[in-house]
C-alpha cells in the first residue's frame, strides 16, 4: 500500500478528468455519403418513368400469385432432393471404399462445376441425348412426352442442390468428435444404423444455418426456370410485359414477392436453428 502511494506523488489525481472523446470524421463522412447515394437512389425511382399504379395493380393478380405457388412447390421439391442427394453422397465421401468415394467426388466435381443454367437446358433437351428411357424390349418412353418443364427443373435444381448440401453435410458429420463413432461401435452398432442414430442427429445444429441459407438460395434459383418455360414468378411477369410493356413495373413486383417470402423464411430459420441448438446451450450454461 505505502509502495503505491509513494508511485502515486508527484503524478496529478485523473480519477475527475473528463475522457477526451476522438471525433471519428471517417465515419461520419462515410455515412453522409451512404445516405447521398440511397437519397439519389430513392429520387431516382420516385421520379423515373415508372407507373406506380401498376405495381399495385399487378402485385395480387391470379398469374402473379399461381407463379408464387410454383416458386415454392419447386424450391420444397428441389430441396427435399437436393438433401436426400446430399446425405447419400456425404456418406459416399466418408466410406472407405475408393470407388463409392471417387464416384462421390466425380458428382461433386461435376454438379458444382457447371452453371446451374446449363444444366437445366440439358435437362429440358435430354431428347436430343435419349430419345427414349425406358428398358429395351419390356418398356419405354419417350423422352420429350416425359422431360416437362416442370421435371427438367425439378432435376436440374435438386441435382445441382445435392452437390452442395453434401459438402454442407459431411462437414456437420466430420464435426461429431470420433469418439462418437468409436462408442457406437462398441457396442454393436453397424455404421449405417450409428449415422442415423447418434451422427446424424448431433450434426443437424451444425449443418441447419448453412441448409436454411441454402433453401433461400433456392427460391431464389427457382427464377432461372424461367428459361425453359417454367411458370415461376418470373416467368409469369415476363409473360405479362411482353404483352403490355411495362418492364420494369412487372420485375418491381417479382421483386417484391421474393423479398417477402425470403423475409418470412429468414426469422422461420432462426427459429430452427435455436430448437437445433438449445441442447448446447444448455451444456454451455
Amino acid at each position: 500500500m505505502r509502495a503505491a502511494q509513494m508511485l502515486a506523488e508527484g503524478f496529478p489525481d485523473i480519477s475527475r478528468m473528463r475522457v477526451a472523446r476522438e471525433f471519428h470524421w471517417r465515419r461520419w463522412l462515410a455515412a453522409a455519403a451512404i445516405v447521398v447515394v440511397l437519397a439519389m437512389i430513392g429520387r431516382a425511382f420516385a421520379g423515373g418513368q415508372i407507373e406506380w399504379s401498376y405495381v399495385g395493380r399487378f402485385l395480387t393478380v391470379k398469374v402473379i400469385l399461381d407463379g408464387i405457388v410454383n416458386t415454392m412447390v419447386m424450391a420444397v421439391l428441389a430441396m427435399a432432393l437436393g438433401i436426400v442427394l446430399g446425405v447419400v453422397v456425404a456418406i459416399m465421401r466418408l466410406s472407405p471404399n475408393p470407388v463409392l468415394r471417387s464416384v462421390a467426388s466425380g458428382y461433386t466435381w461435376l454438379f458444382r462445376g457447371t452453371p446451374l443454367i446449363l444444366q437445366l437446358l440439358l435437362w429440358f433437351n435430354l431428347a436430343l441425348v435419349f430419345p427414349a428411357i425406358g428398358i429395351p424390349g419390356l418398356w419405354s418412353v419417350r423422352a420429350v412426352d416425359i422431360m416437362t418443364p416442370f421435371l427438367a427443373a425439378l432435376l436440374g435444381l435438386g441435382i445441382n442442390q445435392g452437390a452442395y448440401t453434401s459438402e454442407v453435410m459431411r462437414a456437420g458429420m466430420l464435426s461429431v468428435d470420433a469418439g462418437q463413432y468409436e462408442a457406437a461401435q462398441a457396442i454393436g452398432m453397424g455404421r449405417l444404423r450409428a449415422l442415423r442414430r447418434i451422427i446424424l442427429p448431433q450434426a443437424m445444429r451444425v449443418v441447419i444455418p448453412p441448409l436454411g441459407n441454402e433453401f433461400i438460395g433456392m427460391v431464389k434459383a427457382t427464377s432461372l426456370a424461367s428459361v425453359i418455360q417454367y411458370p415461376e414468378v418470373l416467368h409469369n411477369a415476363e409473360n405479362i410485359y411482353y404483352a403490355n410493356s411495362r418492364v420494369i413495373e412487372l420485375l418491381i413486383v417479382a421483386g417484391f414477392w421474393y423479398l417477402l417470402v425470403v423475409s418470412i423464411l429468414t426469422p422461420l430459420q432462426m427459429l430452427l436453428e435455436r430448437r437445433f441448438a438449445r441442447g448446447s446451450l444448455q451444456i454451455a450454461r
